[in-house]
């Protein structure tokens, strides 16, 4: 995948996961305290997660295993 498309889809992650954070409209609304600001972060530590695998050029999913000597 080029560089470029791996920005811009950075970017779209990022977008969309502050507009779900900021948006009124949640999967748990935010007035049930702990589980309402929960989610919003599970969304935001879940966008950062894709968006730094996306930029280092590691795929999704487990731990990548070690190089043998």
């Amino acid at each position: 995948m080029p560089k470029f498309v791996k920005v811009i889809a950075a970017v779209v992650i990022g977008v969309v996961a502050f507009v779900y954070g900021v948006s009124p409209v949640d999967i748990i609304p935010d007035p049930l305290f702990p589980v309402g600001i929960a989610d919003d972060a599970a969304v935001w530590i879940a966008a950062i997660t894709a968006i730094v695998k996306l930029l280092q050029g590691r795929k999704p999913g487990g731990a990548t295993p070690p190089v043998a000597p």
